[in-house]
């Protein structure tokens, strides 16, 4: 009994135990330097205009077509470049399925005459026991089943993702972040992608519904996102009780 009291008391200790944000200490943003859209627009130059002039230099007209000019084409299309992703979910949906089966069977073999073989055998067998009926069985089996889903789902949010590769095919790979710190607690999301360059509109925009293999994440981190999870001691008693 000894021993048990000595394991409940730090069990007892670790159960009460909260997340691991310290007291009086707020939650610190992710630095943007050295992120993989800090990188990429560290490499990528300022692109060269058609007449070989930097953008936005002396003597550039305003009326040459290229890029970075009145009627230039402004959309991401290289590594470095910055485009908006609209994120606008508005997701529902309901299933209910339900099964039933029922089987039944029934089997029966007698043995009235075989070679006299019967009446002996009642002559020996105990407690009466014949061979008529020799065999006899039954069976039986019911199931039914029942089970729904019911989700719904909004989210409505925009971001800015930087370019960080041009693929073979010319697809571009996004990805961006963006992190907003409210009193202690900090919201985070986080997108990346890949992204057809026609597929980006003359805003500069991109819809999420058009991002192959997007990876969308929306949580936050905090006294707030810590008060909402289970303590250690709950989550060591989850994954170790085996009832």
């Amino acid at each position: 009994m000894s021993r048990l009291k000595f394991w409940l008391i730090p069990a007892m200790l670790l159960a009460g135990c909260g997340g691991g944000t310290p007291l009086l200490t707020q939650p610190q943003l992710t630095p943007s330097l050295l992120s993989d859209e800090h990188t990429a627009m560290m490499s990528s130059g300022l692109p060269l205009s058609l007449d070989g002039a930097r953008p936005y230099s002396a003597g550039a007209s305003l009326w040459s077509g290229t890029r970075n000019s009145l009627l230039g084409d402004r959309r991401a299309m290289q590594r470095g470049d910055i485009l908006t992703v609209a994120i606008s979910i508005n997701d529902r949906a309901e299933f209910s399925n339900t099964s039933a089966q029922a089987r039944s069977s029934s089997q029966e073999m007698s043995v009235g005459a075989l070679l006299g073989l019967p009446e002996r055998a009642a002559e020996v067998l105990y407690g009466g026991a014949t061979l008529n009926p020799g065999v006899q069985t039954e069976s039986s089996s019911n199931f039914n089943g029942n089970g729904s889903v019911s989700r719904n789902e909004r989210l409505t949010l925009r971001v800015a993702a930087t370019v960080i590769a041009t693929l073979p095919n010319g697809a571009l790979e996004i990805t961006g972040s963006q992190e907003i710190r409210v009193n202690n607690e900090i919201r985070e999301l986080t997108v990346t992608g890949f992204v057809r360059p026609a597929d980006i509109n003359r805003q500069n925009e991109v819809s999420y519904d058009r991002i192959a293999s997007a990876r969308i994440s929306y949580g936050g981190r905090g006294p707030i996102s810590v008060a909402q999870s289970p303590r250690y001691g709950h989550q060591i008693v989850d994954r170790l009780s085996p009832f």
